[in-house]
């Protein structure tokens, strides 16, 4: 693709920064092929690597799924399908570290997680950020906190200079969270994905996963608060 794939352009540093407009057309075209593969292919399509190296830009900079390598695919009259570990970490579903048999759910968690790199234009765990002081920065976590504060810009990458749709913006939040439940039946298909993301539906703000919880804990066991 001739603007290669989305981590350059939103975690790399340059001269051109994708607008707020270019950056939704990212996500609902992600859902979008996601949709499609889950739902609309003849053998539903498990990519279970997805990532931002993994979506490529074409020239008018709509997204493009990529790299099939780790794809597993299920029968029509199959909900699910055992298959050996497989994807990148800090993208993976919970679920794959229990060695229980997959559902497209582990792609939805997975997109939950590019969502929010793509609205803050960073990593969500940078590997740099070691240390148990900084699991706190963790950009879940502050999605979570700043939504129930109504401080969305803060938490839209700064490069935008506060030029973009605050209702939008909510939205994406919002369906991030959705997606990343830790049960994978509270996360919802990526046919309600694009619904939402169209504006046709609507949804509440959910409830902080249980994983995300635990990493707001101090040590002495009590939680901060959201």
């Amino acid at each position: 693709m001739s603007n290669g794939s989305l981590d350059c352009h939103i975690f790399k540093s340059g001269d051109v920064v994708l607008n707020w407009e270019t950056r939704y057309q990212i996500v609902l075209g992600i859902a979008k092929g996601l949709s499609y593969l889950h739902q609309s292919c003849r053998e539903c399509i498990i990519h279970c690597d997805i990532k931002p190296e993994n979506i490529l830009l074409d020239a008018s900079l709509f997204p493009k799924i990529a790299d099939f390598g780790m794809a597993t695919f299920i029968g029509r009259n199959f909900s699910r399908v055992l298959t050996t570990f497989r994807g990148t970490i800090g993208y993976l579903a919970p679920e794959w570290l229990s060695g229980i048999a997959i559902t497209p759910k582990v792609d939805v968690y997975s997109f939950g997680m590019v969502l929010f790199e793509i609205i803050s234009g960073r990593r969500n765990s940078p590997q740099e950020n070691s240390g148990t002081s900084d699991l706190v920065e963790y950009f879940p976590i502050q999605v979570i906190s700043k939504l129930h504060g109504e401080d969305m810009q803060s938490l839209v990458d700064p490069r935008l200079q506060d030029i973009f749709d605050l209702e939008q913006a909510k939205r994406v939040c919002k369906v991030a969270l959705w997606c990343i439940q830790d049960n994978e039946s509270q996360r919802p298909t990526m046919s309600e994905v694009v619904q939402v993301l169209e504006g046709l539906t609507e949804i509440d703000l959910l409830p902080m996963p249980r994983l995300l919880a635990a990493i707001t804990e101090h040590p002495n066991g009590t939680e901060t608060s959201v």
